[in-house]
């Protein structure tokens, strides 16, 4: 009985860490914004104590910061935070690159030919675009095959996220995103691992500059009131 009350709790608090965890990539509540334990708790209808431990895995991801007898807020990612993620997302990546161009077969490689293809296609539907970016940069990830490699991109693109949305409303970086792809696609098809390495490490370059420039046109919304 103990085992299975154990499961139900952590069932609940998983499933709602991941609601919370879709509502902060959603901008529902944004970098900075304070959580109101009480008013979550009564929307979804469960006590506080499945919300904070779900608060605390969000805390482990960096999606939330936790302040003692304070609650916890969004987190809000600074200049030196953006860098230091997208400096590691690189460097994972663009290794993952280096082995796809090598180890990859045509029909993997064509497979995700296609799904650059239908990136290119989702330009018009922000949301969509997002979603089959990640899906293009995952996929590189599945088909170089490091379990551990994965893990640690997929956490810091969690945090990354809490910037993602304003990173492609600097004018034109949708369109110059695009050809980066295309660059890398050329590098993987021909089967240059070097080649495939650097548009990689380009793309996160020029994802981090426009990233940065975005961030300078906005105010956290914390600063009179928490030094975080």
């Amino acid at each position: 009985m103990d085992n299975a009350q154990n499961l139900g709790r952590n069932a609940l608090y998983e499933e709602v860490a991941e609601r919370l965890r879709q509502r902060i990539f959603a901008r529902e509540l944004m970098p900075g914004s304070w959580i109101d334990e009480m008013k979550i708790s009564q929307e979804y209808g469960i006590s506080r104590t499945p919300l904070r431990e779900a608060l605390k895995v969000l805390a482990t991801e960096g999606l939330v910061t936790m302040k003692l007898r304070r609650g916890a807020y969004v987190t809000e990612v600074s200049d030196k935070d953006l860098k230091d993620v997208y400096h590691l997302l690189a460097l994972l990546e663009s290794d993952a690159a280096a082995q796809v161009a090598h180890l990859a077969s045509s029909a993997e490689l064509e497979d995700l030919l296609r799904l650059h293809e239908q990136l290119k296609q989702s330009v018009a539907d922000r949301n969509q675009f997002f979603a089959l970016n990640e899906q293009f940069h995952l996929r590189i990830l599945a088909l170089a095959n490091n379990k551990w490699r994965t893990q640690m991109v997929l956490d810091l693109r969690k945090v990354m996220k809490l910037n993602r949305q304003n990173s492609l409303l600097k004018s034109g970086r949708v369109e110059e995103s695009l050809n980066e792809h295309q660059a890398l696609m050329d590098a993987l098809q021909a089967r240059n691992p070097l080649l495939s390495m650097e548009k990689m490490q380009a793309h996160f370059a020029n994802g981090l500059e426009a990233a940065s420039h975005e961030s300078m046109h906005s105010m956290p919304t914390l600063q009179a009131d928490l030094a975080a």
